[in-house]
């Protein structure tokens, strides 16, 4: 094995056994690296001690649920072995806008990481949502005509595509006019509202929770993101796919927060896979070359002319990384990045003031006791949730939480407007006491909070406030607070830092009671409004199957 620190940075040579993607063999070889590019490949007679594997794409990933500027995101997925993201800046752009998108671009412009962004098709997600920001169509048309916008990003308004609202289809019509690939978002869509979706040349979706839901999607054409991130974790359920489907489905991750990326990310799925028995290169076609790809990217497959862009792993079975190496470069070694941390600007937006204990009661009667409540259900491991029933409590004039039966307050406060929170009951969050609340709350971003009572409540949204954006956890005797500066999504700290922070956080709202695996994850989806079945709104509650506002009341 050659060592590119005994030769130039721009021509040295590297032997192992080389794992080739698309030839599907295996060949102990000698790679000549030139200028960042494999400039030959020479077979070699004798085996050699490790093994050269084309680098992980992340096929779908919102960076900032990692609550990492692109820069520091970068510094900890190439140390597992990934080399590219497929990344929706939407999160950032429900906050910013535009200028939200051109600073994940510029940030990510400073790592040798490949990053591919796309232009967010949803912001904000629904009409009914309230978002800092818009992207009409044509502001959709500004951003696919730059050459580092790939894709239109994932189209989340399925009930716009389906009744061919004019906008959404401007979106579509920009994506196709500049030859740029649509990803899709459809939960649970299916028959004749599912052809039209992908008639209107929507290629992908990352929604599937079970294999029929991705079968009947894979034979209308569209590939299947196997995800497996910090809330929604359906790997095991369709993990299958590789071997049935190897040429049509990818990996991802879509939200992965900081605490899971320090210790792996595609990498572990990989492993996995490899676990349960998958062929090798059919995973690596899921985890390499199908994203590549799909989506034109300039990332290298360890084939001749190819930018350098592989990994080094000492075995096929452990999958432990030595190096990772990017145009040609070591990007990461035993497990570290050992590029510099990079300090990011702090964009914001956040015009919300302290709450009070009293703006989160729900005024009711006598009267009202045991009347039928809607309450979200939340599930362990998943973004959908349910609807249940349950009878209305009434204390001094206000509805009020009841920890025995985990039947907890929800609220959403508005970060751009000063107006009154919407308040409504959530179930399976188990707090016992205390409260939690986010300023990461997908996808408008403003702050979801849910508690044991209202005072609770109003000290962990406060936090948050105060910090201008944040995770929060508050105790009976102690709180925790991790600060999220840049737009009130991301931490300008150094990533290990961070991971920390967050873990801990984690940990205190498990002590709260929580039984959920991701508490923090799974109550930022309590308020988007594009995944069934019932969720929180800044107006209030939202019905998602039937696309409308319903009463807190169920009579």
């Amino acid at each position: 094995m050659a060592d590119p620190a005994a030769d130039t940075p721009d021509f040295w040579r590297i032997s192992g056994n080389l794992v080739d993607p698309l030839a599907r063999r295996i060949r102990p070889a000698t790679l000549t690296i030139s200028s960042g590019r494999i400039a030959a490949i020479s077979w070699d007679t004798i085996e050699h001690g490790t093994w050269l594997l084309p680098g992980f794409v992340d096929a779908h990933v919102h960076v900032e649920s990692s609550l990492l500027p692109p820069s520091e995101f970068a510094r900890l997925a190439v140390a597992h072995g990934t080399v590219a993201t497929v990344s929706d800046p939407h999160e950032i752009a429900n906050v910013l806008g535009i200028p939200g998108v051109e600073f994940m671009l510029d940030d990510a412009g400073r790592s040798p990481f490949h990053f591919c962004f796309g232009a967010p098709s949803c912001v904000p997600a629904t009409p009914f949502d309230h978002a800092g920001a818009t992207l009409d169509a044509a502001g959709v048309a500004t951003l696919l005509d730059r050459r580092d916008i790939g894709y239109l990003s994932e189209v989340m308004n399925y009930p716009g595509v389906v009744a061919g609202d004019a906008e959404v289809l401007a979106k579509l019509a920009a994506a196709k006019a500049r030859g740029k690939p649509i990803d899709g978002h459809a939960p649970g869509l299916s028959g004749p509202a599912l052809a039209a979706y992908v008639a209107a040349g929507i290629s992908t979706d990352h929604e599937c929770v079970t294999i029929a839901e991705a079968l009947e999607k894979l034979r209308l054409g569209m590939r299947v993101l196997i995800r497996e991130g910090s809330a929604a974790r359906n790997f095991d359920a369709l993990a299958p796919l590789i071997d049935s489907h190897p040429d049509r489905c990818m990996l991802c991750s879509d939200d992965l927060h900081p605490d899971l990326l320090a210790t792996g990310h595609i990498d572990r799925l990989v492993r996995r896979a490899l676990a349960r028995g998958s062929n090798l290169f059919n995973v690596l076609q899921a985890a390499s070359v199908n994203p590549v790809r799909h989506y034109g990217l300039d990332v290298g497959l360890l084939q001749l002319g190819d930018s350098a862009d592989f990994i080094e792993v000492d075995d096929l079975e452990s999958l432990r990384i030595r190096r990772v190496f990017l145009g040609g470069a070591v990007a990461a070694a035993d497990g570290a990045s050992i590029w510099p941390r990079l300090t990011a600007a702090t964009p914001n937006r956040f015009a919300a003031r302290p709450k009070t204990a009293a703006e989160f009661a729900i005024q009711a009667t006598e009267a009202d006791a045991g009347r039928p409540l809607r309450v979200i259900e939340a599930r362990d491991g998943q973004l959908v949730t349910g609807c249940v029933i349950a009878s209305a409590q009434v204390v001094a004039g206000s509805l009020t939480a009841d920890p025995a039966t985990d039947t907890l307050k929800i609220a959403v406060v508005d970060r751009y407007d000063n107006r009154p929170p919407a308040v409504a009951f959530v179930r399976n969050f188990g707090l016992r006491q205390g409260a939690i609340a986010s300023s990461v709350a997908h996808d408008s971003h403003n702050i979801v909070a849910i508690g044991t009572s209202d005072e609770a409540i109003a000290q962990a949204v406060n936090l948050v406030i105060e910090a201008r954006g944040g995770l929060a956890a508050v105790g009976p005797d102690a709180h925790r607070l991790l600060p999220l500066p840049i737009a009130g999504l991301m931490s300008d700290r150094p990533g290990p830092e961070v991971a920390a922070a967050y873990a801990e956080l984690d940990r205190f709202a498990k002590a709260l009671g929580s039984p959920l695996a991701a508490p923090f994850m799974t109550l930022a989806f309590m308020a988007l409004l594009v995944i069934p079945a019932l969720k929180l709104g800044p107006s209030g509650l939202f019905d998602v199957e039937r696309f409308t506002p319903v009463s807190l009341f169920a009579d």
